[in-house]
């Protein structure tokens, strides 16, 4: 009933402020309250989602402000989900999520939950010099975005961003692909298409920038995200491959900002999430948990001049009027 924390139990910053995200989402705990719960007391131990479902009633059930996700640390470290160490967020949910596919064993959860997170996209690769066409299906866990264009200007919001990595690309040069038609290497056209939006959409602000000297950098200039998002009106009519059934579920709000402080070789985690529930802001900061508002949010925006400062990194909506 009340919004709990979770003691950093070394370092654990990045998976606390996931697992957050995760646990407030009542569409996913509807799933995970439903696993089948492992036979023996050794597949329990290593069993992800039931130890998250486990962390889950410990957190409802518990009187602290605070409990210790020691168990479920201790499960993923069983699963090559390194302790006490840096996480990339974007990385560390990309992990947890195909655990947690894996390892519930009813198909009908595991589609459930991919419907949920999954984006769907078309690839099409079009040939420049005659009309030869590659056209191919794939899925997301999050979009990517760019907060830099080519030539390493600002993108100045998060539409700029989507447009931008929607935009068509020209393949050139040692990029250029090799054509059936015309029986060489061409120039061809590189484009990308929406088919279809999950109920939570998670978007992944590429703020870490890898150099050619293998030194990365973070990106802290100030980018602006919408409490409402609606798809329809940032995307034109060539960068979606959908119905108007589709299309009219495209209008999200925002859920959740996993936001992180610092540079990327000593940084920190934390979670903003609006509750299900309540219908309020909070930030999740480990074991300390407080109400917020969007005034606070809005300080994930980020700031030049901040370098320490907090800078959203991942984003999740969630669907206004899901079908």
């Amino acid at each position: 009933t009340e919004a709990i924390g979770l003691y950093n139990l070394g370092q654990s910053c990045c998976l606390n402020s996931l697992l957050q995200v995760f646990l407030m989402n009542i569409h996913f705990t509807r799933i995970l309250r439903r696993i089948t719960v492992p036979s023996s007391p050794a597949q329990r131990r290593n069993n992800v989602p039931y130890q998250m479902l486990l962390l889950l009633e410990k957190m409802q059930c518990g009187k602290c402000k605070a409990v210790g996700p020691r168990d479920l640390a201790y499960c993923l470290s069983e699963h090559r989900v390194k302790l006490f160490v840096q996480h990339d967020a974007a990385q560390l949910f990309l992990t947890l999520w195909n655990l947690l596919k894996k390892q519930m064993k009813k198909p009908e959860l595991v589609e459930e939950l991919s419907d949920m997170y999954t984006i769907y996209m078309q690839e099409h690769l079009a040939c420049q010099k005659c009309s030869f066409e590659i056209k191919s299906k794939s899925t997301m866990l999050t979009l990517p975005l760019p907060v830099l264009d080519a030539s390493s200007h600002r993108l100045k919001t998060l539409d700029d961003c989507l447009q931008y990595f929607f935009h068509p690309e020209e393949l050139t040069g040692q990029n250029m692909c090799f054509c059936q038609q015309c029986g060489r290497k061409t120039t061809f056209l590189q484009s990308m298409k929406l088919v279809h939006l999950p109920q939570t959409l998670t978007l992944h602000l590429k703020r870490f920038c890898f150099e050619r000297s293998s030194r990365t950098h973070k990106l802290s200039h100030y980018l602006p995200f919408p409490q409402e998002l609606d798809l329809r009106e940032v995307l034109t009519e060539d960068q979606c491959q959908a119905d108007d059934s589709e299309k009219a579920t495209w209008q999200y709000e925002l859920f959740a900002v996993v936001a992180h402080s610092g540079s990327t070789s000593c940084g920190h985690y934390c979670a903003y999430i609006h509750s299900l529930t309540d219908c309020q802001w909070y930030c999740f900061n480990d074991s300390e948990v407080c109400l917020v508002s969007w005034d606070d949010v809005k300080c994930t925006y980020g700031h030049s001049n901040l370098y320490w400062g907090e800078t959203a990194y991942l984003l999740f909506y969630m669907k206004k009027h899901p079908q």
